[in-house]
C-alpha cells in the first residue's frame, strides 16, 4: 500500500487498483485500522512519514523505503539501471535524507515533496524481478526498509537520560555552566597553563594555526596538532594539552549546549541516518549517537523499575569475512566467542596477536612489514576469505565494481573526486596512487558492507521479537530498542524481562546468520550487559576484541 504526499495537506493511498485521496490528518487512523492486515507500506522516506504516526500512537509492522532502495539499486551490479528510469526518476536521483531541521510534512510545494510512491514501487519491483540475484537484493532492501523504522522508533523513544547527571559530570570536569561565548572554568585554567608552557599569553589553544606556530617556536616542530602527533612529542605541555583538547572536545560536542537541544523529556533524542556511509553503516545527521564518548554515558539511566540491556557483537567484520567467502576453516575459528584465539590454538599462527594482526592486515590492506608476512602465512590457512579480499583489492585497482553479499555496490572509482583517475591529463603516477588507494577501499567495503547487512538484518529480527515479547502497551511500554552503533545494540526494558531480552538478542543474531550465510553456520557471540547506567555495560570485558 504506496502512500503519496499531494499538495494542500492530502494524502493519495494506492492499494492495488484502488485509489483513494485522504487528508493528512486522517492518515494515523487509516494506517492504524489496515496494520491489522500486516501490509507493506510503500513511502518516500520513513524519516518524514514514521515520526508523525509514531506521535498519534501508531507502530507499524513492515515499510518500503523508496528513497534508501533507490539509491542503493542505483549503486547495485545486478540491477538493470534501464528499468529504474522513468518519470521523477530524477528527482529520486536527487532526493537527500529528511534532517531535524527539515520542513513539516506538507509544507513544500516542490515537486521533489509531491513523488509517486507507486510509480516509483513498481520500477524498482521490476529491476529487482529481473535481477538475477533477486532473492538477495530482496532481502537488503527489507532490512535497509526495517532498519529506517528502527532508526525512527529510536529517535521516538529516545536514550533515557538524567540531565541533572549530564550536568554534575560536566562541571566536574569542566567547572560550572559559563556565560555564553565563554570556556568553561577549569578549561580555562587548562588553556592557562598551555599559554604558560608555550610562553604564549595570547595563545587561542582552539586555533590550530596559532597552536602550530607557538608550538614551533617553542622548538616543536610538528606536521599537526593531532592528538596521536602530539603524543610522539616529549615535552612538559603536551600531557596538559591534550588534557585540554580531549575537555574542549567534550565541551564542544557533548556539553551543555547539546544537552539543551537533544535531551527533551528525560530522553536522548538523536536523529540517525541509515545507510550514512556507502558500506551501509548508519551515521547522525543530529546529535552524535554513534559517538557518545565514556565521559557522559552515566547520564544514560534507565528508568525506575526498568533496565538497559546491552549487547555487542564479538569480532563482527572478520565472522561476516568467514561467512561471504565460505571459508570453512575460518568459520570453523568462529565457532566460540574469540576466533583470533581460536586461530592460534588452531595452528593457524603463534599467537592470537598475530591472529589479529593478520586477518585485519587482510581488511585494510597492510601488505608489508609484519602484518604482510602474516597476511602471506594465513592465506595458505584460509585461502577462501583472504583470496576474497584481496580479488576486491585488485578488482577496485583495475577500476571495477564491487559489491557485499547481498548486492550493495560500493561507490565507483573517482565518483567522489573531483578529477576522473582516467583522464589523461591525469599524472601517470598519481593515476596509479589513486588505483591503490581505491583498492584498499574495496578491500574492506565488501567486509564491512557485508558486516552491516548482518546487523541490519540482526536488529530487524529483535525489533518483532520485542515487540512481541511485551504482549500489550505502546512501543514504551513494551522492551524497545534506544540505541544501535554498528556491533552494538541497547535495549530498555521492564526490569522482569531483561533476562528474556538477552534471550531474544541471541535468537536475532542467529537468525541473522542462518539469512545471511545458509548452510554454512557462523557463530555471532554476544557479550551481554543488563546495567541499570549505560556506563557500567561491558566493564567486565571479555578480551574478544
Amino acid at each position: 500500500m504506496s502512500l503519496s504526499r499531494l499538495p494542500d495537506d492530502r494524502v493519495l493511498v494506492v492499494d492495488g487498483d484502488a485509489r483513494v485521496e485522504i487528508a493528512a490528518t486522517d492518515l494515523p487512523g487509516l494506517v492504524d485500522e489496515r496494520e491489522a492486515e500486516q501490509p507493506r507500506w510503500v513511502w518516500d522516506d520513513t524519516a518524514r512519514w514514521y515520526p508523525p504516526l509514531l506521535a498519534s500512537g501508531v507502530r507499524i509492522g513492515r515499510c518500503h523505503d523508496l528513497r534508501l532502495a533507490h539509491h542503493l539499486l542505483r549503486r547495485a551490479p545486478a540491477a538493470d539501471q534501464a528499468l529504474l528510469s522513468g518519470e521523477q526518476s530524477e528527482l529520486w536521483d536527487r532526493l537527500g535524507p529528511t534532517t531535524p531541521t527539515a520542513p513539516a510534512l506538507f509544507a513544500s510545494d516542490d515537486p521533489a515533496e509531491h513523488l509517486r510512491a507507486d510509480l516509483e514501487d513498481a520500477r524498482q519491483l521490476a529491476v529487482v524481478g529481473a535481477s538475477g540475484e533477486a532473492s538477495r537484493l530482496r532481502l537488503l532492501l527489507a532490512a535497509e526498509s526495517s532498519g529506517a523504522l528502527v532508526a525512527a522508533e529510536m529517535t521516538f523513544a529516545g536514550v533515557p537520560w538524567r540531565a541533572d547527571v549530564h550536568d554534575r559530570l560536566l562541571t566536574e570536569l569542566l567547572g560550572p555552566r559559563p556565560l555564553r561565548g565563554m570556556r568553561p572554568r577549569l578549561l580555562e585554567d587548562l588553556a592557562d597553563q598551555v599559554r604558560q608552557a608555550l610562553r604564549s599569553p595570547d595563545l587561542n589553544p582552539d586555533s590550530r594555526t596559532d597552536l602550530l606556530s607557538a608550538l614551533r617556536r617553542t622548538g616543536i616542530d610538528v606536521p599537526d596538532v593531532r592528538a596521536s602527533t602530539l603524543r610522539a612529542v616529549d615535552h612538559p605541555v603536551v600531557e596538559v594539552l591534550l588534557r585540554y583538547k580531549n575537555l574542549a572536545q567534550l565541551a564542544k560536542t557533548n556539553g551543555w549546549a547539546w544537552s539543551d537541544q537533544w535531551i527533551s523529556a528525560g530522553r536522548f533524542r538523536p536523529s540517525y541516518q541509515p545507510a550514512g556511509s556507502s558500506t551501509g553503516r548508519w551515521s547522525s545527521n543530529g546529535g552524535g549517537a554513534l559517538s557518545l564518548p565514556a565521559q557522559v554515558r552515566p547520564a544514560a539511566v534507565a528508568d525506575d523499575g526498568w533496565r538497559l540491556v546491552v549487547a555487542d557483537v564479538a569480532q563482527l567484520e572478520p565472522r561476516a569475512l568467514a561467512g561471504m567467502s565460505g571459508d570453512r576453516a575460518l568459520a570453523a575459528s568462529a565457532r566460540g566467542a574469540d576466533l583470533y584465539q581460536s586461530m592460534a590454538d588452531d595452528g593457524a599462527v603463534a599467537s592470537r596477536i598475530e591472529a589479529k594482526m593478520g586477518l585485519l592486515g587482510a581488511m585494510y590492506g597492510a601488505t608489508s612489514g609484519g602484518s604482510g608476512r602474516l597476511v602471506a602465512a594465513l592465506t595458505e590457512r584460509y585461502p577462501a576469505a583472504f583470496g576474497l579480499v584481496e580479488e576486491a583489492a585488485r578488482a577496485g585497482e583495475r577500476g571495477e565494481v564491487v559489491r557485499t553479499l547481498l548486492g550493495r555496490g560500493a561507490p565507483r572509482l573517482g565518483e567522489t573526486d573531483d578529477v576522473d583517475p582516467d583522464d589523461p591529463a591525469v599524472d601517470p603516477a598519481g593515476r596509479a596512487r589513486d588505483r591503490r588507494a581505491y583498492g584498499r577501499f574495496t578491500r574492506n567495503f565488501v567486509v564491512q558492507g557485508t558486516g552491516a547487512e548482518w546487523a541490519l538484518c540482526w536488529i530487524a529480527d529483535l525489533r518483532n521479537r520485542l515487540w512481541n515479547l511485551g504482549a500489550t502497551g505502546s512501543l514504551v511500554e513494551r522492551p524497545h530498542l534506544v540505541f544501535f552503533l554498528h556491533d552494538e545494540v541497547v535495549v530498555h526494558a521492564p526490569a522482569s524481562l531483561a533476562d528474556d531480552v538477552v534471550s531474544l538478542m541471541e535468537q536475532a543474531a542467529a537468525t541473522a546468520s542462518a539469512l545471511l550465510f545458509r548452510d554454512l553456520p557462523i557463530d555471532f557471540p554476544l557479550t551481554t550487559s543488563i546495567v541499570t547506567s549505560y556506563a557500567d555495560a561491558g566493564k567486565a570485558g571479555t578480551g574478544t576484541e
